[in-house]
């Protein structure tokens, strides 16, 4: 984590928080003393090497606090006698963000399973199975020999024999079966398989039906602004239209190839290894292809091309209160 601090009529701190930083590059291209200098983004993603995304050169560095109000990767932060910048007035101001509508979300699970900076966290409480499915069970234990086929063909593993050495026999001998009833759904296959008939199964659950209580399923889904990339993966994938994904910016990922350079495919694959977003994929011929939909612009697959045939068209920022026009001017190069 570099740091950079200065004391004087003020005390000022910039903290690169490493663990956020995607190497996308926009401090770097937008520093106005050139104090911030990207990395060998692709071997770090890659692990080949182990240091920071960005470097930081003190002996620049105004710590005017740009690179850390147009991080869209809460990668640096600024702060003025211990307050961020990002919660002072006179400072520029995202209008972006992801939130979740408890009352729409059913708790599926399909948002943290594509999210491709495990952001969200579903903690979901399941109803208990003995309070849906209900039945009788009967065993036998002078029956049992232990075959074990019931333990085998259970589809739930809720049965176990429980055996004792018999010294006469000089075997295990079964002193019991158990299942569990947390586990048993009734489907009555043990005993269909049970050589001896040491297992009776009866479903008593459509009997009871009227009096099973209704299915509740509580919990919530969680959401780590800090790490959340707003992508809109999300947004996309959530069958109830519970997520609302509000990114930094609009516009596109543009490939222009030429008979020289090229997309390489998985020869290269250098975009797919740094994308934050899981935005990226390969097509039927072997070429990058952005889906727009969930590609946040931050241009770091533009940084790594080794062909430079990436070109990142933004056509708006989400980026409000920008008093300083010396700063507006500088932050629409992000624009053009």
């Amino acid at each position: 984590m570099a740091k950079v601090s200065r004391k004087g009529n003020e005390l000022r701190e910039l903290i690169h928080k490493n663990d956020n930083c995607v190497g996308c590059g926009i401090c770097a291209d937008l520093c106005p003393t050139t104090a911030i200098r990207l990395g060998p983004v692709l071997p770090i993603a890659r692990g080949i090497i182990d240091m920071d995304l960005i470097s930081i050169n003190h002996d620049k560095c105004v710590l005017c606090g740009l690179c850390s109000n147009v991080c869209i990767f809460n990668a640096l932060e600024l702060t003025i006698n211990g307050k961020k910048t990002s919660s002072i007035d006179n400072y520029p101001v995202w209008e972006i963000g992801t939130s979740i509508n408890d009352d729409e979300c059913i708790l599926c699970g399909k948002c943290e399973k594509y999210c491709p900076r495990n952001s969200i966290f579903v903690k979901r409480q399941l109803p208990k199975l003995e309070d849906l499915v209900i039945g009788e069970i009967k065993t036998e234990v002078d029956k049992c020999i232990n075959c074990q086929i019931c333990v085998e063909m259970c589809p739930n593993e809720a049965i176990s024999i429980q055996t004792g050495n018999d010294c006469k026999k000089n075997e295990l001998t079964p002193t019991g079966i158990d299942i569990d009833k947390s586990k048993c759904v009734y489907c009555k296959i043990c005993q269909k398989v049970c050589p001896e008939d040491a297992l009776q199964i009866f479903c008593t659950t459509c009997m009871k039906n009227d009096t099973i209580s209704p299915v509740e399923i509580e919990g919530m889904a969680l959401l780590d602004n800090e790490t959340c990339v707003n992508c809109g993966w999300c947004e996309s994938i959530c069958p109830t239209s519970a997520i609302t994904t509000n990114k930094p910016f609009t516009g596109e990922v543009v490939i222009t190839e030429t008979e020289e350079n090229f997309c390489k495919g998985s020869d290269c694959n250098a975009c797919l290894d740094v994308c934050p977003c899981n935005a990226i994929t390969l097509d039927e011929n072997n070429k990058a292809v952005f889906n727009n939909t969930v590609c946040n612009l931050c241009g770091a697959c533009s940084k790594v091309c080794p062909q430079r045939i990436l070109t990142i068209n933004r056509t708006s920022i989400a980026l409000n209160n920008i008093k300083s026009i010396a700063w507006k001017n500088i932050i629409n190069n992000l624009t053009q």
